[in-house]
């Protein structure tokens, strides 16, 4: 889970998928070149529904020389796939942080409908959670503000938002002047 670069060293995943209790997908998302083709993909993802599948009660697994987290939510499966030399305690926090983010969202337990019905949501929260692979935020109700804030601004007229936008800019260089 540790990229080297420099001085800095950045936590990764793999792929983030979300599937529904037939093992069919809803969601996935694959970084850094991992699986590439949609034929690689289809094959992990029915080789990882059998494992999760007859182990309904476990969070942790190995599969492909991939290291797995998993979480059953009502009727789906949020599953974060790292390599191998990836902390597996941090991929299954960074699953349980997407997962009370979208708790918070949906106003209750992930579920396949409320996903399908808020896909616009969903996908915000998973970018907010990671972005290429890097895991950018470990708090669920930071993740969540930031949507219902992003949500809230969509949901203004066109001409209220671009006077939002303009008091935000105005703000932000109020602030850069006196911080100069």
């Amino acid at each position: 889970m540790t990229r080297q670069t420099g001085l800095m060293s950045m936590y990764t995943i793999e792929a983030f998928i979300l599937m529904d209790t037939e093992g069919k997908r809803i969601i996935a998302k694959y970084y850094n070149h991992v699986m590439p083709t949609l034929k690689e993909q289809a094959a992990f993802e029915k080789n990882l529904f059998d494992k999760v599948r007859r182990q309904p009660g476990g969070e942790i697994l190995m599969l492909d020389g991939h290291i797995v987290t998993y979480k059953n939510s009502v009727d789906t499966f949020m599953v974060i796939v790292g390599s191998l030399e990836e902390n597996e305690l941090l991929l299954a926090n960074v699953l349980q942080v997407f997962h009370e983010a979208l708790t918070i969202l949906l106003k209750g337990p992930p579920e396949k409908r409320a996903m399908m019905e808020h896909m616009d949501v969903v996908v915000l929260a998973l970018d907010e959670t990671i972005d290429e692979g890097v895991i950018l935020e470990a708090e669920p109700n930071v993740i969540a503000s930031r949507i219902t804030r992003r949500v809230a601004d969509n949901d203004l007229p066109l001409s209220e938002q671009s006077l939002t936008q303009a008091l935000q800019s105005a703000r932000d260089q109020l602030a850069k002047s006196l911080l100069s």
